[in-house]
């Protein structure tokens, strides 16, 4: 049925077809020119990999344009309403329950680890998950001021080691 591996779907038809066949499934929209959809199929890839209970799968939004925009006659029907790209959809029992849209939800950058996303489907309930599902794991990363190299500056723009996180001038 497609657990185990992360694959494009061709078209609409096959991810209703889909979502009959598994219980749980992660599914990407995304636009092939997008760098930000490209930083999701990393993550899913590996994700894929580990969670055999569920199916994940992409969609280019470019060929499901009912689904992302919905019919002309009944614009409600099916209509997941996919206005920024990357959306992740997370469907249980050929139901949407939520979605992922953008970076927001996994800390608002583009480094964000797969551990993070792993966490995020979770809440949904798509993925079974063995860590607490109320705080998001570490980040292994630490964020420096690209700008200043990672030092601080004084007021007269001496290097500082002070090391508390207040504000500066």
């Amino acid at each position: 049925q497609g657990h185990g591996e992360y694959i494009e779907l061709p078209d609409e038809k096959d991810f209703f077809e889909a979502s009959k066949k598994s219980t749980n499934i992660v599914c990407h929209f995304y636009k092939s020119d997008s760098a930000r959809c490209k930083i999701v199929d990393h993550h899913l890839k590996i994700l894929s990999h580990s969670h055999l209970e569920t199916r994940f799968v992409k969609l280019d939004v470019e060929r499901c344009p009912f689904l992302t925009e919905g019919s002309p006659l009944s614009p409600s029907i099916n209509e997941l309403r996919i206005k920024i790209i990357p959306t992740i959809a997370l469907i249980s029992d050929s139901k949407t329950k939520d979605f992922i849209v953008g970076f927001t939800d996994l800390g608002n950058c583009d480094d964000f680890s797969t551990e993070i996303l792993e966490w995020r489907i979770a809440r949904s309930g798509a993925i079974k998950y063995n860590g607490n599902l109320l705080e998001p794991p570490e980040q292994k990363k630490k964020k420096t001021n690209l700008l200043s190299g990672g030092r601080k500056k004084n007021i007269r723009g001496h290097d500082s080691d002070d090391s508390s996180d207040g504000d500066e001038l």
